[in-house]
């Protein structure tokens, strides 16, 4: 429960300040996360404006805030729709893009890093440090576990 929240903590934050700038040749751009996605939609690319909005931002929170709930209602031993929620949870997680898109990011940087100035920005790091606790909240979310739990509750 303590990655899950600071992850989405920290997924605000990412979303909330400045991504990077870039410099070069007197021109700037600056970007935030969702610029992104806002970006390639402007460009006449929404479906890959959709799909990129979906897999590093809305299915990475939608996983958050479903695991909450999940852990909390173990933790409150509450029965009432828990298979559906684990199912929902185990199947979206793969559909999150979360590495992909920093480790892309990363190339990208070492790519660019010769042709202009970089400036990261607060979101650059957030999201960096959002990336590490997503994968702890994922991989400390035990299947086995809860779907034993999740058993034993609905038999009592």
């Amino acid at each position: 429960m303590a990655f899950t929240l600071s992850a989405l903590v920290l997924l605000a934050l990412a979303c909330s300040f400045p991504f990077m700038e870039f410099k070069a040749k007197g021109l700037e751009s600056l970007m935030t996360l969702p610029q992104t996605a806002m970006e390639l939609w402007r460009n006449g690319m929404p479906d890959l404006a959709f799909l990129v909005a979906c897999f590093i931002i809305l299915i990475p929170a939608a996983v958050l805030v479903l695991i909450l709930i999940l852990v909390g209602a173990l933790m409150m031993e509450q029965r009432a729709g828990l298979p559906a929620l684990g199912r929902l949870i185990f199947t979206l997680q793969n559909w999150s893009m979360v590495e992909v898109f920093f480790i892309g990011v990363l190339v990208s940087l070492v790519k660019i890093a010769k042709m202009a100035t970089i400036v990261l920005g607060i979101s650059f790091w957030a999201y960096a440090a959002f990336s590490i606790l997503f994968t702890l909240a994922l991989s400390n979310l035990d299947r086995f576990q809860c779907w034993r739990r999740i058993e034993s509750l609905s038999r009592s």
